[in-house]
């Protein structure tokens, strides 16, 4: 259909929506076919972006608004479109619910986080505006090491409740993005599936070969197994410092620390529950599930044992 699109009507950029517009692998596929100079997916490209066409439709036709489209400017802005919390309503969540916690300042929140992601920690990650679409981008996020070949396990199962070979997205800077895949263009949204760079990938030994069934997604694949399908594939968010500037700080300095550019991305919820949207949704999803630790807004929340399993039990940490 794209190619039918490209041949008949000369276009050469592309724009998609709709369901269909969620398959990132499809998506990759486009992109890498060079059909179209410029690829660009809407984020909420599901039923919820209706509700993004019924404003502009008001707007450009009840109100005659101008469309101003400027070029190689992505006028979403990520896509943070939701909520915010102030860091006191915050603090007044974790007051109601008599947790222990510490507040950080800007700096101390960034090296503290990307220190605990260094040391293999699984963290819940909840800051400024939620995300408008089905993907978390990063303000709404679980997060964890790229390079620890546990880390989609025990996300998988001790902490999103689902199956255990289910893949995770890698959040990367947008200046390293082709240091790790082979991707033509930016992803800011996590609708597009690209190849590892081969001179990452890691071949799999005789006996590694002939596992079958879901073990072969415990399987090492390259340098960032945490983020490699079976396929050797992985869907990306690139990140920039314009979009998201405190996501880009937590992996840039997740990078000093590490020597690697990008983190494990998920979206902060168990199965069969949405996003969550509110600091109540979030303390409730860490004291349920087996996150180490909680960055919610300022402030920092740890559980004793963490690594172990420990669910519900807070480090008392002291305001």
């Amino acid at each position: 259909m794209a190619a039918s699109l490209r041949q008949e009507y000369g276009v050469e950029n592309i724009c998609l929506a709709g369901g269909v517009a969620l398959n990132s692998v499809a998506n990759g596929k486009l992109v890498r076919s060079d059909l179209f100079d410029g690829v660009w997916i809407q984020p909420a490209a599901g039923d919820a972006g209706g509700a993004l066409g019924a404003a502009l439709v008001g707007y450009h036709l009840h109100h005659q608004g101008a469309r101003h489209a400027a070029a190689k400017v992505d006028a979403m802005q990520g896509a943070y479109l939701g909520p915010a919390f102030s860091d006191a309503d915050i603090q007044a969540v974790l007051n109601q619910a008599g947790v222990a916690y510490q507040r950080l300042n800007d700096d101390e929140l960034i090296a503290a986080a990307a220190q605990a992601l260094v040391d293999k920690k699984i963290i819940g990650w909840f800051q400024g505006r939620m995300e408008f679409g089905p993907r978390a981008l990063g303000n709404r996020s679980i997060l964890g090491n790229p390079c620890s070949a546990n880390s989609q396990s025990v996300m998988n199962q001790k902490i999103k409740f689902r199956e255990s070979f289910r893949p995770f997205a890698p959040s990367v800077l947008a200046e390293d993005a082709q240091d790790y895949f082979e991707l033509q263009q930016p992803s800011p949204y996590m609708l597009l599936v690209a190849p590892v760079r081969s001179e990452r990938c890691l071949e799999l030994s005789d006996e590694e070969r002939t596992v079958i069934g879901i073990e072969r997604a415990s399987q090492a694949r390259s340098d960032i197994p945490a983020v490699t399908h079976v396929d050797y594939t992985a869907r990306i968010q690139t990140v920039s410092a314009e979009s998201n500037p405190q996501y880009y700080k937590l992996i840039k300095h997740f990078k000093k620390l590490s020597g690697y550019g990008l983190v494990v991305n998920t979206s902060f919820n168990v199965r069969d529950e949405p996003i969550v949207c509110t600091p109540e949704d979030a303390l409730r999803c860490f004291q349920k599930t087996a996150m180490d630790a909680l960055y919610l807004g300022n402030y920092c929340l740890k559980k004793s044992g963490a690594g172990s399993g420990s669910r519900t039990r807070l480090t008392s940490l002291g305001s």
